[in-house]
């Protein structure tokens, strides 16, 4: 559970964490340096829900891409529980269409929701994986913007880092804290439909999908002051990175987990990897803004490279997190100082190379997160 008396007005403020510095900060990277395998393929147990009886968030989220239409976006449930009082969920949705045509976000609170092992349900909505964990079919009709029917069909192994995928924040490994947990389904093949009253249009999907469940439990701006994130897809490639750098309590330590595939294996996963962010420059909301990414993923021995880079020209948006999280989730980080939380969610084509001279051109759905004390 977090450790609420230590943080002190940090918990009931919102004030700013003491510096505990690196050693109470665990990484999954770590376990890794230290002998756990880098990786193992996920079962299905790895996706049931945690739901922790103390503050965190859980999601499950679908990263589509439809290579022939050129259709991108996410499908998302957000189950969150506030210090194991107040618990709530949200369906998010995302469509970006490269010709500029049908872009479309949607939030939509969810009723009567509940979780059962890896699956999900609430009122017009469910999520049921199959018993074999290689198929999921998720259907939608919260909202009328956003009804949506998805089958997902696992391509290659699913992937988790370092045994349980699992980062602890606390000064006793026992007792942490906070956490953070992430385990990927990186390349699989999508079938479905979308309608939309908004945008007056029935879409079919068919392409590919990366798959992420995530638990953070821990206040947000506690847990990282920036993130990076990378879902490439192309027609014989997938490429997903995650990082993360912890705020100044935990010595501005970066966390960063990637995967590269095939059309049907693992090609590579890895803890070595960097983002490096090209041009930036300070926009009006104040954050150093990339033109330009690349993706480095390297293996432990450095005799495989891979990267995925290109310009940033199409932002599909700014979201300025405070103005679409629930009231309840901005009481948690509101009054924080240097705290203004803004996801730059961008749509490109990159190209991914590796040091056996492949090369393809390939649909990157991007994202850069500044949250706070970004030096």
């Amino acid at each position: 559970m977090l450790k609420w008396v230590q943080s002190g007005l940090s918990v009931v403020a919102g004030t700013a964490e003491p510096e505990y510095g690196r050693e109470a900060l665990h990484p999954v990277t770590d376990k890794v340096k230290e002998g756990e395998p880098c990786y193992r393929e996920t079962t299905l147990k790895d996706l049931n829900w945690l739901g922790p009886n103390y503050t965190n968030v859980e999601t499950q989220t679908f990263y589509f891409t439809c290579l022939k239409t050129g259709y991108t976006g996410f499908a998302q449930v957000i189950h969150s529980n506030i210090m194991g009082v107040h618990t709530t969920a949200q369906f998010t949705f995302r469509i970006y269409d490269d010709k500029g045509k049908n872009n479309l976000w949607t939030s939509t609170h969810l009723e009567n929701f509940r979780t059962e092992g890896s699956n999900f349900y609430a009122d017009n909505m469910s999520i049921e994986f199959n018993e074999d964990g290689t198929e999921v079919i998720l259907k939608s009709d919260v909202n009328p913007d956003s009804v949506v029917e998805f089958t997902m069909k696992r391509l290659v192994p699913g992937v988790i880092f370092g045994g349980d995928g699992t980062t602890l924040y606390g000064e006793d490994v026992e007792e942490p804290w906070g956490s953070m947990r992430h385990c990927f389904w990186p390349r699989c093949e999508v079938s479905g439909t979308i309608v939309s009253k908004a945008l007056d249009t029935t879409l079919e999907i068919n392409g590919l999908t990366m798959f992420v469940m995530a638990l953070q439990g821990m206040k947000p701006h506690h847990a990282a002051k920036s993130w990076n994130f990378l879902n490439f897809q192309s027609e014989n490639y997938s490429a997903v990175q995650m990082e993360f750098t912890t705020p100044r309590s935990y010595a501005n330590t970066k966390v960063n987990i990637g995967v590269v595939c095939g059309k049907d294996k693992i090609l590579l996963a890895s803890i070595n990897n960097d983002v490096v962010h090209e041009n930036a420059e300070i926009d009006e909301v104040g954050w150093p803004v990339p033109k330009a990414i690349t993706f480095n993923h390297d293996a432990a021995d450095k005799s495989y490279h891979v990267d995925v880079k290109g310009e940033l020209k199409s932002l599909v948006e700014r979201v300025d997190v405070m103005a679409e999280i629930p009231q309840f989730i901005k009481n948690i980080v509101s009054g924080v100082a240097g705290t203004k939380p803004y996801i730059y969610q961008y749509c490109n084509k990159m190209t991914i190379n590796d040091n056996n001279v492949a090369s393809e051109t390939g649909v990157a759905f991007s994202e850069a997160t500044f949250i706070s004390e970004f030096d």
